[in-house]
């Protein structure tokens, strides 16, 4: 008998899907989207299920207004991977489905590969730039010199700072022209996938991991221990080689986006196959190509960041998550998924082995490797000629600093400097300075919405608050005295900057931050100039401090890490250490010796003892041993509630109830605790009160029953709808 009704996930924030008629001359498919009539509007849904019964009464149902999908978009294992993630997330399906799709297939596009309009000189935009154009028209010539090495697309443009009004006139004058480009779909040769450019030997340990992954059959989750420099990445290239012979894709996931472009390059200069990039920079035109690269083997690797985990592959073979301790692997708003823990899903899913790569794993993967739940893959050895680096703790206690700088580290960065190589400096603090005070009665500029102060921008000449965004043009009187004399405290990355001109004029300087490289293509041109030794002295936050390749950086330093080691955060230990070891990893990658210098004024603290002279390794062993007696993750599960909103009392008495709900369900018992509620460690954003729950169980599958059950309820306590909550499933960020 023909179904009758379709049920139908909605982008909407209700853990439930609506039933609708399903009209004779309409064929629906389970994973495909429809057209319904949703309140007075027109809604996008996914049909989940094809059913004959409603608890609804038929007259009571509306009828399907098109379909958009003949095909389901996504295959099997893929379509119940993201109902994994709904229910494991505790997230509504139909947000959760729509959270997996490229923004134009969301908006109602057909899934087919759409033409990229592109721009380029015309013969008569040539002889006008070689002629020149005038002084005033500065943006017109700013495109005809961006078109003149070949041609562009609309959205590169625009990210460029050029208007569509510049390129409407453009077009009027006969300089540009559009032009649409059809992406083209090639087959690639299953026989033929390597190129011939220069591979390098393996030694020893790369042999054993490589063997260990291809002998093994079926799904395999491999974590690769490889001190930074050990060649992971040619382990990775070697994986993929006999995947892509069999036919098969591979999925290769990066931290961020800056990532991206080196390892692009190195990927598609040794197969001759389609490589495409999934990450947010795309626009919606690119996310949809690359989207349906896979689906339709156009691709045969796929390489993004955290969303690319979700893209349909004809034919997956392998999945590679590299630096797989990072942070940014956690999506912190929306579905609040894990992408490292979801790819390892998804390669049971598929049957297929995956394989996480880090020189400072975290230790959820450690204890899993430890415990044999893993296998587990060493690299001890630095690939080539590349030798260990010399570490060393810089007490700064009673020396004057300059711009955060101490005199014994200038002394040896003018060193390095002089011997001709390049010099790194981390510090994690972007803008001028973190606060601006008035001299006179200590009076802080401090953001109005936000408990938080406004840190400095000197280049912009405004101040900003990184909570909220807000911003506002510097201020130059106190607003708590009237003075003048208003001061910059703290140090970052723009004042250093503009220290370090002044003290090594004859050397170059660049700064990588979230404010230099907001421009599209910033950054792999600044990496590039980097690579080229064009700039000396590199300035950097952790955008630095991952996974780039830097042959003539010789000497490292951190500049200011006292913060992490007193906070209040469990974690901050285990960051600290993975971060000392990344960046210490950017220095010596050849043939020259490199040098770490870290600057603190703690130099007796027992963690920079264990990271200076022993390994990561030996104090993950030992934070995992403390965490086992505390209780602490990996030990327990911990799921973070977050609730806001404008009255503080109610943001309060709303986590009272979800505290009262856990506390009386059937199953929480002594192995479980429930903290707080109390302020989050930023108490106010944006204008919001802030409070947070966090639940801690002995076991995930007590902690998912608990929540399943739970949930309905705690959607019908009385202030549910009077603020905004969230649940975040093993939060990696407590703040």
């Amino acid at each position: 008998m023909r179904p009758t009704i379709a049920r139908v996930a909605l982008p909407v924030p209700l853990d439930k899907q609506f039933d609708y008629l399903i009209p004779s001359h309409l064929f629906p498919v389970v994973g495909g989207r429809v057209a319904v009539p949703f309140g007075p509007k027109t809604q996008i849904g996914i049909v989940t299920a094809l059913v004959s019964e409603s608890d609804f009464p038929i007259e009571q149902l509306k009828p399907i207004k098109h379909l958009i999908d003949l095909q389901p978009l996504w295959s099997k294992s893929l379509y119940q991977l993201l109902h994994w993630c709904s229910q494991f997330y505790q997230y509504p399906l139909g947000d959760t489905l729509f959270n997996a799709l490229p923004s134009a297939l969301r908006k109602g596009k057909e899934a087919e590969f759409q033409s990229l309009v592109e721009i380029s000189l015309t013969p008569q935009g040539q002889d006008q730039l070689m002629a020149g154009v005038k002084k005033s028209a500065i943006k017109q010539a700013k495109a005809l010199n961006l078109l003149q090495s070949g041609p562009l697309s609309i959205h590169a443009l625009l990210d460029e700072e050029i208007s569509h009004a510049t390129i409407k006139a453009l077009e009027e004058k006969n300089w540009i022209e559009k032009r649409e480009k059809r992406p083209q779909i090639k087959a690639w040769s299953h026989q033929d996938v390597e190129t011939d450019q220069f591979k390098p030997k393996l030694n020893e340990e790369q042999a054993i991991a490589i063997a260990a992954v291809n002998n093994h059959d079926g799904f395999g989750c491999f974590l690769l221990e490889g001190v930074t420099g050990s060649g992971k990445t040619e382990v990775y290239l070697n994986l993929i080689k006999p995947v892509l012979e069999q036919g098969k894709q591979a999925l290769v996931l990066v931290p961020e986006i800056g990532l991206t472009p080196q390892t692009i390059s190195r990927f598609e200069k040794r197969f001759n196959v389609g490589v495409d990039v999934v990450h947010s920079g795309l626009n919606d035109t690119e996310r949809l190509n690359a989207w349906l690269s896979g689906r339709d083997k156009k691709a045969g690797i796929v390489i993004g960041t955290r969303s690319a985990l979700l893209t349909p592959f004809a034919n997956l073979g392998i999945i590679i998550v590299d630096e797989e301790h990072d942070s940014s692997y956690k999506q912190q708003d929306s579905l609040r998924y894990h992408a490292r823990d979801v790819a390892i899903m998804r390669a049971n899913k598929e049957g297929i082995p995956i394989v996480l790569g880090s020189a400072t794993p975290a230790l959820e993967t450690l204890h899993n490797a430890l415990n044999g739940k893993y296998h587990h893959l060493v690299l001890a050895k630095r690939a080539g000629s590349a030798v260990p680096t010399t570490n060393k703790v810089l007490d700064v206690k009673g020396l004057y600093l300059e711009s955060g700088l101490s005199a014994p580290l200038i002394a040896e960065m003018r060193r390095h400097l002089n011997a001709g190589n390049q010099v790194m400096l981390f510090l994690n603090r972007r803008g001028f300075s973190p606060a601006l005070m008035c001299h006179e009665c200590g009076w802080i500029a401090d953001c109005q919405r936000c408990d938080a102060y406004y840190t400095y921008h000197q280049n912009s000449r405004e101040i900003r608050c990184h909570h909220c965004g807000s911003q506002k043009p510097v201020i130059h009187q106190c607003q708590g005295c009237g003075s003048t004399q208003l001061v910059t405290v703290g140090v970052g990355t723009e004042q250093l900057e503009h220290q370090l001109e002044q003290l090594f004029p004859d050397f170059k300087t660049i700064r990588i931050d979230r404010d230099s490289t907001r421009r599209k293509g910033s950054l792999a041109e600044a990496l590039r100039a980097i690579r080229n030794n064009e700039y000396q002295i590199l300035i950097g936050t952790q955008m630095l401090a991952k996974g780039h390749h830097f042959p003539n950086v010789t000497l490292v330093s951190l500049l200011d890490i006292d913060g992490s080691l007193y906070s209040s955060d469990f974690r901050a230990s285990e960051r600290l250490a993975q971060l000392f070891i990344q960046v210490a990893g950017r220095a010596g990658r050849e043939s020259k010796p490199g040098e770490v210098i870290l600057q603190t004024h703690h130099p007796e603290h027992a963690l920079l003892h264990t990271l200076l002279n022993k390994s990561y390794h030996h104090f993950a062993v030992e934070a995992l041993k403390e965490r086992k007696i505390a209780a602490l993750p990996p030990f327990s599960f911990l799921t973070l509630f977050r609730a806001e909103g404008t009255q503080s009392p109610i943001v309060e008495d709303f986590l009272r109830q979800v505290r009262l709900t856990l506390e009386s369900h059937p199953l929480f018992d002594e192995h479980c605790m429930v903290l707080g509620p109390t302020p989050a460690p930023l108490a106010k954003r944006a204008g919001k009160s802030r409070w947070q729950l966090l639940l801690q169980t002995g076991m995930r599958s007590q902690m998912q029953k608990i929540l399943t059950s739970a949930k309905p309820a705690i959607q019908m306590l009385p202030n549910a709808k009077k603020v905004r909550w969230s649940i975040d499933i093993e939060p990696q960020d407590l703040s």
